[in-house]
């Protein structure tokens, strides 16, 4: 593994060759000849891949599963390549897996698919042919190159499904979003439906199908990986949050370097994650273990998601007030 030079300031992860081996001895192996039960996998990250695995998994066995498998893009993985083909063949690498994966949920389970504009139409037919399909989730990735010949793509999509829409987890208080109140209304004087304090005017609403307080990790935040598309703690936080319980178990057969498996671990649930790459995989067992002692999540704080770069904001605010009423 060549090292590379950061800056000071640089939070992204890094792993040493003595960390490397160590945490790669964690990695958990499917020998094809004996059948995985709960027992073990729980917690754990198994370095393989899913294609040969997923069958082995007991069936019934996640309360939610999370999915973010190769976009229908030309995309190198730190050395492993996934090229684009056509729609059609697209949907046959999709069908080649998903049924599988679907089987592994519980009854009253759920199931988030991650895509992009590109290939959301693959994904949406796919996932109807299994599951019931409840909502799409557009979320604003404001990251990203500028086009000069078409629109900057920004956005992402995260389509929601369940086995039962009749009987499924869903917990909507633990999502709700804090946002700033820019025009109070008043009923007899008092605030109508937002808070009143020292930091500003707020309320605290439902949330939409539309996320527009998510930041993709940069260099300078701690979850930060060198991983192509790594997808945001917080992010991945308000679909655990919302779709499984506490104590709960979560599954992602694309792991990548491992937010899912963190933020379920962050969050009081168990956990289990596939990764064809060692090197993402132990990045992900890193993270788990920093997990050990900083269980911040970016953007969510007092049992509420509050609006982009608005939360580092109020802390400063309090330290402020904090100094001159001393």
């Amino acid at each position: 593994m060549e090292e590379k030079k950061r800056a000071p300031r640089n939070k992204t992860l890094t792993v040493d060759q003595d960390e490397y081996v160590f945490l790669s001895n964690k990695l958990k192996k499917h020998n094809s000849n004996q059948p995985l039960s709960i027992e073990n996998i729980l917690n754990s990250t198994m370095h393989g891949d899913t294609l040969n695995i997923i069958e082995d998994i007991p069936a019934n066995t996640f309360d939610l599963v999370i999915i973010d498998p190769p976009y229908n893009l030309n995309k190198n993985y730190n050395g492993f390549q996934f090229k684009s083909r056509s729609d059609d063949a697209y949907i046959d690498y999709l069908r080649a897996w998903f049924p599988s994966v679907v089987k592994t949920l519980k009854e009253n389970g759920s199931l988030y698919l991650c895509g992009d504009w590109k290939c959301t139409a693959s994904l949406q037919i796919v996932m109807s042919e299994n599951l019931d399909i409840l909502n799409r989730i557009t979320w604003q990735r404001e990251k990203g190159r500028g086009a000069k010949t078409n629109w900057k793509n920004s956005m992402e999509d995260i389509w929601f499904g369940v086995k039962n829409k009749k009987n499924y987890y869903f917990n909507v208080e633990a999502v709700k979003q804090k946002r700033k109140v820019i025009a109070p209304y008043r009923v007899n004087g008092k605030p109508k439906d937002w808070q009143e304090t020292e930091e500003g005017n707020f309320r605290i609403t439902h949330p939409s199908n539309f996320w527009d307080d998510i930041s993709v990790p940069y260099w300078s935040m701690p979850e930060n990986t060198d991983h192509p598309t790594q997808k945001p703690e917080k992010l991945i936080a308000k679909l655990i949050l919302a779709s499984c319980p506490e104590n709960g178990l979560v599954f992602d057969p694309f792991l990548g370097s491992g937010t899912t498996s963190v933020v379920a671990k962050k969050l009081g649930r168990r956990y289990f994650g596939i990764e064809l790459n060692e090197e993402y995989a132990v990045w992900a067992e890193k993270r788990l273990q920093k997990s050990e002692t900083n269980t911040r999540i970016q953007g969510y704080s007092d049992g509420v998601f509050w609006e982009r770069n608005t939360l580092s904001i109020q802390k400063k605010k309090k330290v402020i007030n904090a100094v001159c009423s001393v």
